[in-house]
C-alpha cells in the first residue's frame, strides 16, 4: 500500500532498531512465545532498520480504560447505532505509534493495545475484526509479518512470517498488507513485493490458497498479481483483489474463479477497495497526493460518488483506507500522512468527524502518527456500556 512512501520520509528519531521491551500486560510472555513465527526452512533477506520503521516506540495515551463489554452484535445484525456522524467506535492501526487504539464516537478512547515488543511488533497498518469480532488481523508491511491480536486478552497470539526478513520461501513475507480472518479461521493477506495473496492456517501455518506468482507482477488473475495490496473477504466468501499496477480490481471466488476484473477509474494508487454496504458498488482510496475517494459500479466502471480536493485543509494526502458506513451511508476516511481519521458527509463532502490534530503527530488523546488502517466495531454494544444516550 505504501511501499514508495515510507523509507524515504526519515523520522530522525534516534531510537535503537532492534529494541524488545516486554509488555507489561500480564500473560505477555507466553503470547509473546505463541505468537514467535517458526523456524523458517529457508533463509530470507535481513533488511535494515531505521528510525521510521521503529516510529514513536512503545507508547500508550495513558487513558484509565473502561472495561469491555461483551460480544451481542455481528456485521448483519450490529448493536444500536450512535447515529451521525460516527455510528460505531473504531479501532485505528496506529502504526508509527505502533498501536492499536479505539475510539468511540464522542472522541474518548475506550481500547488500546500497544506493541508488546519492537522487533516482533511494530507498524502495524491495517487491523480487522475476525466475523466473530473476538480476534483482530494485523498487518506489518515493513516488519514483514502479520499477526492475530485476541481483542479482550490484549494478547498477541500469532504470527506469520520473519520479523527482519524478507523472502517468499515458506515462513517469509514481503511487504504484506491487508489482514483478515475468514469465516473457516484461516487468514488472509495480499503480499505486495511478492505479487501474491495468501490464505494462510493458523493451526499448522500452512499456506492453504496462493494466488499470484512471486516475480511475475501483471495482471492475469489469480494465477498474476500486479502488487496486490488489498484481499477483502465480502459476505459470500468471495475476495476483492486490490492490485495497484494498472489499478485493478477483481472478485474472485475461493476456488480462484473470476467473476469480474475492473480498472478503477479516476484512481492511479488504489488502497484496499470495498464493496458498498449493499454490496453493489466498490469504494476505493487513492493513494496519492492530493488522494481521492471513489464510488463507483464495477459492472460499467460509472463513477456514483467522488471526492477529491487539490489543497488545503480538505486535501487528503495518501488517504489508504475509505468505507461507507453502515446505519448513515457516510464515509470513513483514513488520512494517513495528515495524521487524522475523518467521516465525509456523503451529501455535502464536508468533514463531520475528525480524530487526529491535521498534520501534527502525537500519541496522547486526541492525535495520531501515520494512522493506516480501520475496522468497524459493530460487535460491542459500547453505547450502553459508557451509559451513553
Amino acid at each position: 500500500m505504501k511501499q514508495d512512501t515510507q523509507q524515504s520520509r526519515s523520522l530522525g528519531r534516534g531510537l535503537a532498531a532492534l529494541l524488545l521491551i516486554l509488555s507489561t500486560t500480564a500473560g505477555s510472555a507466553s503470547a509473546q512465545e505463541l505468537a514467535r513465527p517458526r523456524k523458517p526452512k529457508a533463509p530470507g533477506i535481513e533488511v535494515t532498520v531505521n528510525a521510521e520503521m521503529t516510529g514513536a516506540g512503545i507508547v500508550s495515551s495513558g487513558v484509565t480504560l473502561p472495561p469491555v463489554p461483551p460480544v451481542t452484535g455481528s456485521r448483519k445484525n450490529p448493536v444500536p447505532s450512535w447515529g451521525k456522524p460516527l455510528p460505531y467506535p473504531v479501532v485505528i492501526a496506529d502504526r508509527r505509534n505502533n498501536r492499536l487504539i479505539q475510539i468511540a464516537p464522542d472522541k474518548s478512547i475506550i481500547w488500546e493495545f500497544a506493541s508488546p515488543g519492537l522487533k516482533i511488533y511494530r507498524g502495524n497498518e491495517d487491523v480487522n475484526f475476525s466475523p466473530d469480532g473476538k480476534l483482530l488481523a494485523v498487518s506489518e508491511e515493513d516488519n514483514f509479518d502479520v499477526h492475530i491480536v485476541d481483542y479482550e486478552k490484549k494478547l498477541l497470539t500469532w504470527t506469520y512470517g520473519t520479523p527482519d526478513f524478507r523472502g517468499k520461501a515458506p515462513g517469509f513475507l514481503n511487504y504484506p498488507d491487508d489482514a483478515h480472518l475468514l469465516a473457516d479461521g484461516k487468514f488472509i493477506t495480499a503480499d505486495i513485493r511478492n505479487c501474491r495473496v495468501l490464505i494462510i492456517d493458523p493451526k499448522d501455518n500452512s499456506v492453504a490458497t496462493q494466488w499470484g506468482t512471486p516475480g511475475k507482477c501483471r495482471h492475469n488473475p489469480p494465477h498474476e498479481l500486479g502488487h496486490p495490496n488489498g484481499a477483502t473477504p465480502l459476505e459470500n466468501g468471495d475476495i476483492l483483489v486490490t492490485e495497484i499496477t494498472g489499478s485493478w480490481i477483481s472478485r474472485i471466488t475461493r476456488e480462484g474463479k473470476v467473476l469480474w476484473s475492473v480498472k478503477a477509474p479516476n484512481i492511479r494508487y488504489p488502497s484496499d477497495a470495498f464493496m458498498t454496504v449493499d454490496g453493489k458498488q466498490v469504494i476505493v482510496a487513492d493513494f496519492w497526493k492530493p488522494g481521492r475517494i471513489v464510488i463507483f459500479d464495477p459492472a460499467t466502471r460509472k463513477i456514483s460518488w467522488e471526492y477529491f480536493v487539490k489543497e488545503g485543509e480538505k486535501m487528503l494526502d495518501h488517504s489508504s483506507i475509505a468505507r461507507e458506513l453502515p446505519d448513515t451511508g457516510d464515509i470513513f476516511v483514513v488520512d494517513d500522512l495528515r495524521d487524522r481519521v475523518l467521516v465525509i458527509d456523503r451529501k455535502t463532502k464536508e468533514f463531520i468527524w475528525q480524530y487526529g490534530v491535521t498534520d501534527t503527530k502525537g500519541h496522547k488523546p486526541g492525535y495520531l502518527f501515520y494512522p493506516d488502517g480501520f475496522d468497524i466495531d459493530v460487535f460491542r454494544d459500547w453505547k450502553a456500556a459508557l451509559g451513553k444516550r
